[in-house]
């Protein structure tokens, strides 16, 4: 993949990913105790829609920015908007121009006893996190390889919350570096939430990625799937789908409502499709 985020802020893939990050920060804040979201590759935070690079690939007009126009059931607008309302407060009622990244979404959700690691290696980028979250005690940046922090930062103090990875896929082998980042991570902290980004294409090695997955002997992993167009209809990204290991019980249920509805807002072609499954369940019995 061609990657700097902002080539890619506000896509269908964006959509998902946001969607489902801010349903589990919902459910995390049913409870009065606080807790901690873990971002291991962070971006930026917030990206600017009218920049030469995100005009180049207009890929918001693609996602978002389909989804603030569509006319949503109630039950769907109900479970998008705490996503929703982050991006409406940043743009106010005309067009939209800027997208929060997942800190700054994540962010934008905390309560005052809440608290964000946004982790950034890439300089720039990193130095440019620093300065949207300059002052606020409540969010961490730390430079830092993010594959490294599922190791050193686990688990938080708090005890209590969410690890996103969320990496480029750049090179070769980041399917297994999201296996293996798993594996070391839930070692060290069994009971959190973690939530794992990974690309849908023609060629992507899913099916040795589900039973890797499968493999770790994990209990408790659920797999969301959206594509808007099918593999054979393009050569470069068609879908994404989200692991999430100790999802809210509540998050099955959501998703049944949520995946076919934004396959139906963000559809690219008939070639669209969801899938929502378990590759591992409380006994450990992977299916697909």
């Amino acid at each position: 993949m061609n990657y700097r985020h902002i080539y890619h802020a506000g896509s269908f893939a964006d959509v998902l990913k946001h969607a489902v990050l801010a349903r589990i920060v919902a459910y995390l804040q049913k409870k009065e105790r606080a807790f901690r979201v873990i971002d291991t590759h962070a971006g930026i935070g917030l990206y600017d829609l009218k920049s030469v690079e995100a005009q180049k690939t207009g890929e918001w007009k693609t996602g978002i920015d389909l989804v603030l126009k569509a006319d949503l059931p109630a039950e769907v607008s109900a479970l998008l908007q705490p996503y929703l309302s982050v991006v409406r407060a940043l743009n106010g009622d005309g067009e939209i121009t800027c997208y929060p990244g997942s800190p700054k979404l994540v962010r934008s959700l905390l309560r005052k006893q809440d608290r964000l690691s946004a982790i950034e290696l890439h300089q720039r980028d990193g130095e440019r996190l620093k300065r949207l979250f300059d002052g606020d005690f409540q969010t961490r940046v730390i430079a830092l390889d993010g594959w490294l922090a599922l190791g050193a930062h686990l688990p938080p103090k708090e005890k209590r919350g969410l690890v996103l990875v969320d990496p480029a896929f750049e090179e070769e082998g980041e399917y297994d570096r999201l296996v293996d980042g798993l594996a070391r991570a839930h070692q060290r902290w069994r009971s959190g939430i973690y939530c794992l980004w990974y690309p849908i294409k023609a060629g992507a090695p899913l099916v040795d990625f589900y039973m890797k997955l499968t493999a770790l002997e994990i209990p408790n992993i659920l797999c969301a799937e959206l594509s808007v167009t099918g593999q054979q209809e393009t050569k470069g990204l068609c879908g994404s789908g989200l692991i999430i290991v100790n999802p809210p019980y509540t998050l099955e249920s959501e998703l049944k409502v949520l995946l076919p509805a934004l396959q139906d807002c963000l559809k690219q072609s008939s070639g669209a499709s969801h899938r929502l499954f378990w590759v591992a369940r409380e006994n450990n019995k992977g299916r697909k």
